[in-house]
């Protein structure tokens, strides 16, 4: 076999670059040489993430074919790294023609390599019993593969990496529950894969030969019952050692239910995540390391994989999130500029207070608010509301925050989602959580005629039909407890900090 050779100066274009993957694959990808084009239906997402400057970003769509020919305008290798995590019934379709279109217009493009992660089949699973998320993954890799553009399909089972959803899933569970009583899937075999060795893998699959046109399985140098991992995970923890009693009646659906109550990973995402461990997921081949070979220590094994990954944890130094993604269903109408967009009635609550402190620690309030920090108001509302947006199906307060004191465009917030941050200025946020309309939250920092400093602070509610008039009026009454505590709250602490930094 011929090992994989990077082309100096070839440019990729990569699709998912907000995600957990893309984000991380862009600055490999340039490390080692490459140009790189990332397409975005909202390139503002991507502004702040470090590397930004050093990338050129285009808006389009996989979907929409007309961008995706501008896109690919001297493109030599194209990462596809989207799909729908949706549960709808149509996901399948949409995933589907997604595919062709991307595949059609790199082939007419002249692409020389297109490049996909999808999902680790299980050996001798007829693909119509396969859950229909990674039967998914499949079709969409046997897509890629009959386009005419040499494709290389990697296809790994569960990646564990900082802020990695099955990472995350596999913390909470083993670090919240000292007695779990589990479904059988905790029994399946399972070959986990460092999501370093992905990344290699990915930069890799750009340089090869191109009479290479095939899938490949990845996987780390382990493998493990879903057990075995909770176990290992509780050793690397240094917690005690965990009682675990697997039961054979908790559906893939129930599963889902009970993984989105005990960690940040909602029932929607946890869902497929679950059936895809239905059945031993283990690699039948490696025959990727003819070239991209591993060198000494890689693949990585699965504990120091999770030594790596709680290192970046504690330290702060988490790149990108599962959370990264908007979950299904989401909005991502932005902010309306019209009061009366779209026809309709558009609520707000408005807060403003003078604070005896700078601009500066003001902002660092603001922008660490959500998380560890909380909403500087009537906890026990905030965690009720987080509870009834889990229980259906929403995210919920627990996705938490990717970095404990900066945020940037896109990132998760518990239930909202950052839209807009003029830094120093301006943080304005926008519901996830399951509403019968749109919302939003803005925080700001201003200064009055007499040059004090000042907050604002502004939620906004777009409702959607009676169901969302109905929904407002019946909060409304508690917004002076919950807004007008929270703005106080705000002030006060930032008036606290402000003055143990001037103290002496």
């Amino acid at each position: 076999m011929n090992t994989a050779t990077p082309a100096e100066g070839a440019r990729c274009l990569v699709t998912g670059a907000s995600g957990y993957i893309g984000g991380r694959l862009v600055p490999e990808l340039l490390d080692s040489g490459y140009r790189v084009r990332c397409l975005a239906r909202h390139p503002d997402k991507l502004r702040d993430f470090p590397w930004v400057d050093r990338a050129e970003t285009v808006r389009g769509d996989v979907t929409d074919g007309a961008s995706l020919r501008e896109a690919f305008d001297g493109v030599d290798v194209a990462y596809y790294l989207v799909h729908s995590m949706s549960s709808t019934a149509d996901f399948e379709e949409r995933d589907r023609l997604a595919a062709r279109t991307f595949a059609a217009e790199a082939r007419a493009a002249g692409v020389r390599r297109v490049v996909y992660l999808g999902g680790l089949v299980p050996r001798g699973v007829p693909e119509r019993d396969l859950s229909p998320h990674l039967r998914s993954r499949t079709e969409v890799g046997r897509i890629l593969l009959d386009s005419g553009v040499p494709t290389t399909v990697l296809r790994a089972a569960v990646v564990i990496g900082s802020g990695s959803a099955s990472f995350e899933m596999l913390r909470y569970l083993t670090e919240r529950l000292p007695v779990m009583v589990t479904p059988s899937w905790v029994g399946s075999r399972v070959q986990p894969i460092a999501v370093r060795d992905v990344l290699r893998y990915l930069v890799g699959s750009a340089g090869m030969p191109a009479d290479v046109n095939r899938s490949f399985d990845i996987g780390g140098p382990d493998v493990l019952t879903y057990r075995e991992m909770m176990e290992r995970y509780a050793e690397v923890a240094g917690l005690r050692r965990r009682l675990i009693v697997p039961v054979p009646v908790l559906t893939p659906r129930l599963s889902s239910q009970w993984i989105g109550l005990v960690t940040p990973v909602p029932a929607s995402l946890a869902k497929p995540l679950t059936e895809s461990l239905r059945h031993e997921v283990v690699c039948a081949e490696h025959d990727i390391a003819g070239y991209v070979p591993d060198g000494p220590g890689r693949p990585i094994p699965f504990e120091e994989s999770l030594r790596l990954a709680l290192r970046r944890v504690r330290d702060a130094q988490v790149t990108t999130r599962w959370s990264s993604a908007s979950p299904p269903g989401a909005p991502s109408d932005p902010l309306p500029t019209d009061p009366d967009w779209a026809g309709g009635s558009l609520y707000t609550d408005e807060r403003a207070r003078t604070v005896e402190a700078s601009p500066e620690a003001l902002w660092r309030v603001i922008e660490g608010v959500g998380g560890e920090n909380g909403w500087y108001s009537f906890p026990l509302a905030w965690a009720v509301r987080g509870w009834a947006d889990r229980l259906v199906g929403g995210v919920g307060l627990r996705r938490g925050r990717r970095d404990a004191a900066r945020l940037r465009v896109g990132d998760a917030l518990d239930f909202w989602r950052v839209e807009e941050i003029d830094r120093g200025r301006l943080l304005r946020l926008r519901a996830e959580m399951r509403l019968p309309g749109l919302a939003w939250l803005e925080m700001a920092v201003d200064q009055d005629a007499a040059g004090r400093t000042s907050y604002r602070q502004r939620a906004l509610f777009h409702p959607k039909g009676l169901a969302g008039q109905a929904y407002w009026w019946s909060v409304s009454p508690f917004h002076a407890v919950v807004f007008g505590g929270m703005a106080r709250n705000i002030a006060r602490t930032a008036e606290t900090e402000n003055g143990r930094r001037v103290a002496p």
